[in-house]
């Protein structure tokens, strides 16, 4: 299961391709929630990721960290400010690409780490909240740990973030292989809630 995966037999490259890779299926709840909300700037972030893999392809390319980093703050929505659920994948996405941008300039694979884990974590709050939805007729709702890792859902965000692990397992660390992993993050034409890639 991906929650085993042990990202620290990665390299620094291999795991920031790695979560990279992961953002390009949480960056549209972003946009879905900056369309109905009319706040924020996906193309902000759209651009940061870029920049990232500009420098995993190329590795000349000069990221200003405190500036990217400063870019986002701006357009990370407050939980206070909203009232329906897309918010919380938005603020994961702002949190994920704050946590890998800060992750490359410190050279820190324990920030890098928490991409994957803000990743699963929007997963099994939209799950959370699928399963309460179906159970909204019964008096007591009960929605168990087990009920969510098996939802096909987080099936899937767990069979991905193992199948991306394993194709960086064997890969060079190349443009090529950020081809691929943008290839393989997005093969299914959905992103990790399941919303269609416009």
């Amino acid at each position: 299961m991906a929650s085993n995966l042990n990202l620290t037999n990665l390299s620094l490259w291999q795991q920031t391709a790695f979560s990279a890779a992961l953002l390009e299926r949480m960056l549209p709840n972003y946009k879905m929630f900056s369309q109905a909300a009319e706040f924020g700037n996906p193309a902000l972030l759209r651009n940061q990721l870029d920049l990232i893999w500009q420098r995993l392809g190329q590795g000349q390319v000069k990221i200003n960290f405190a500036v990217q980093l400063e870019k986002l703050e701006e357009v990370i929505p407050d939980i206070e400010d909203f009232d329906f659920f897309g918010v919380h994948p938005a603020l994961d996405t702002c949190m994920a690409l704050g946590s890998l941008l800060q992750g490359i300039q410190d050279s820190d694979e324990e920030t890098i780490g928490n991409v994957p884990l803000l990743s699963k974590s929007s997963v099994s709050y939209y799950v959370g909240l699928v399963l309460a939805q179906e159970q909204s007729e019964q008096d007591d709702i009960v929605i168990k740990e087990q009920d969510i890792e098996d939802h096909p859902l987080m099936q899937w965000e767990m069979a991905t973030q193992e199948e991306l692990f394993h194709a960086l397992n064997r890969a060079k660390e190349n443009s090529d292989t950020c081809k691929k992993l943008k290839q393989l993050a997005l093969s299914e034409g959905m992103s990790s809630l399941g919303i269609e890639l416009e």
